[in-house]
């Protein structure tokens, strides 16, 4: 019900933003709706079998995780030129982290396997916006609301996105799958990251504006 009320939220706020960052905030919006539709599904099939609902959760990741890396371009390109670069080399990082570590919760690779190029993807991104092209982008920048949004965004995929390889951790590693410890994990993570990255793009986007 949380991303559903932030779904609201989003897309009532855009009619009080500059032109330009409305797409962030349709992004945002997404974000918290592709998640909310998946919770409901989710739910069903956690009351039905008492299993983690691997498949719908990583449906939803695919599509919103992505979108979440992407709103570093959006930002940015709010205020500057971007090169599609930055755009693509966020893009291929998610979708890397995000597939194999689908393939070590489904089955088709070694669970502890599967961790490592997972791990090494989320190692990538983490360097690309903290040394890679879009960072230096936003160092350069006179906007100190897109900086300050970056920052914490860049902060939010640190410290928030840690959580997931935690639950992986102890969902997979900790001699038998846990479904309760790792629902609850992931459930917290998504709580937090998908709602707090928009509310932070949301509130530059208020204070640019106005």
């Amino acid at each position: 019900m949380a991303l559903v009320a932030a779904t609201a939220f989003f897309f009532v706020e855009r009619d009080r933003v500059a032109g330009k960052w409305k797409t962030s905030l349709t992004v945002s919006g997404l974000v918290t709706l592709i998640a909310a539709v998946h919770y409901f599904y989710m739910r069903d099939v956690w009351v039905a079998t008492g299993t983690s609902p691997t498949v719908f959760r990583y449906i939803d990741w695919l599509l919103t995780v992505p979108l979440l890396m992407i709103e570093f371009y959006l930002i940015l390109s709010a205020v500057t030129k971007v090169p599609a670069g930055v755009f693509w080399r966020l893009l291929i990082g998610t979708i890397a982290m995000l597939g194999f570590g689908y393939a070590g919760e489904a089955g088709w690779m070694d669970a502890k396997m599967a961790f490592i190029p997972s791990m090494a993807a989320w190692f990538y991104i983490i360097w690309e916006i903290f040394r890679g092209e879009a960072s230096q982008i936003n160092a350069g920048l006179a906007n100190a609301n897109v900086q300050k949004a970056y920052k914490t965004m860049t902060l939010l995929v640190t410290v928030g996105w840690s959580i997931y390889p935690l639950g992986y951790f102890f969902g997979y590693f900790m001699g038998s799958q846990d479904p309760v410890m790792l629902n609850v994990i992931y459930n917290v993570a998504d709580f937090w990251n998908k709602i707090a990255f928009g509310v932070v793009i949301w509130a530059a986007a208020v204070a640019d504006s106005e």
